[in-house]
């Protein structure tokens, strides 16, 4: 028997305030309708008023967990038209902020997962080593969640030795649980029956909606910004690029696992490469006429920012496109034929961020 449902913010299953109709055949998932506009907020009119050193703090305000990627790629964006280089520190810096962001977003993401599948205590556990994250960004930016970390030509903040030292024993105390939690998400005969299998994205189709970040490496698709296109630091980084081949549930949490431990080593390679210097560029530089594409690896996958100026402090015109939009239409693929149960689990699977995407 065919039915429609609708799923919103009202399901407190669903992390983001995502609004799906949803076709179904019996208990199956026969079709998906994604209904976005939730929370639109008129952001790409309001960067138009404000001028461009006032949009570093507004695009930081665009999303929470992956804040730090908007800021840091419309600046990399100005300075390409600009001509800028930023020193040396600073493209460490901006790494480590980066990085930083990527675990505490992943490790999110993963203990949400743990919850809906009903492992309370895995979910408490990745929140607590996620802690570990959340403290260190506290005590060396003051937030939590805004770092405030960018400005235009470098960043706005530094490490002395002893913050230097603190963030390296951070690190250091990351590695077990991460390690741990990995073997988790990969052995417990409990959460791989209720991720492996599931919400399958075969790489064709994943190729086909041209999905992007975990989603994309999950299904055996080699391609990471920051290996693909190195921009600041990452080319002096050593890393690779985490891979999964089975293109579900399981495959989607192992990658970001993976990412997050290697998160851990990228941040102990800034730290042995932070080279005295300065931290931003002497002068507020003049912007010129022009325009530029910059991109950036965020936590949920490729972003990409698109400028253009007319000499004047404001810009003529700001676009960026986010992962969540490219990840988003895949879920018809993974849907298809699971059990409405099996919804949320999914959904979530992608870790959507519809902050970003509805802007």
């Amino acid at each position: 028997m065919s039915s429609v449902i609708e799923l919103g913010p009202h399901q407190l299953a669903l992390e983001e305030p995502m609004y799906f109709r949803v076709k179904l055949e019996g208990d199956r998932v026969a079709g998906l309708d994604v209904q976005p506009g939730q929370v639109h907020r008129g952001m790409e009119h309001l960067v138009m008023r404000r001028n461009l050193y006032q949009n570093i703090t507004l695009l930081e305000r665009l999303c929470s967990l992956c804040s730090n990627s908007h800021p840091s790629t419309f600046c990399s964006a100005i300075e390409e038209v600009a001509g800028v280089a930023i020193p040396e520190r600073a493209e460490y810096l901006r790494a480590v902020a980066d990085e930083i962001k990527r675990i505490a977003s992943h490790l999110f993401c993963c203990a949400v997962q743990a919850n809906l599948i009903g492992q309370t205590a895995l979910f408490r556990r990745a929140m607590e080593v996620r802690e570990i994250m959340q403290r260190s960004k506290e005590a060396i930016y003051g937030n939590r969640m805004d770092l405030a970390a960018n400005c235009i030509g470098g960043v706005r903040y530094d490490l002395t030795p002893d913050a230097a030292m603190y963030l390296a024993r951070q690190m250091e105390a990351m590695k077990a649980p991460l390690d741990e939690l990995y073997l988790q998400f990969q052995n417990n005969p409990a959460i791989m029956a209720r991720t492996a299998g599931v919400g399958v994205l075969p790489r064709l189709e994943a190729i086909e909606c041209a999905v992007v970040g975990p989603v994309a490496r999950a299904c055996g698709i080699d391609y990471d910004v920051r290996k693909k296109s190195p921009y600041g630091a990452y080319d002096r980084l050593e890393f690779s690029t985490s891979l999964q081949q089975a293109g579900d549930v399981r495959a989607r949490n192992l990658v970001r696992l993976a990412e997050a431990r290697q998160s851990v080593s990228l941040i102990e390679q800034c730290l042995a490469g932070l080279v005295p210097g300065p931290l931003c560029a002497d002068l507020l530089p003049e912007i010129p006429a022009g325009e530029a594409v910059a991109k950036s690896e965020a936590p949920r996958g490729e972003l990409v920012y698109y400028l253009r100026t007319d000499g004047t402090d404001f810009p003529l015109r700001l676009k960026w496109r986010v992962p969540s939009y490219m990840n988003w239409d895949a879920l018809k693929v993974m849907l298809h034929g699971e059990p409405v149960a099996n919804i949320p689990l999914i959904v979530n699977s992608i870790d959507p961020c519809i902050a970003c995407t509805d802007r």
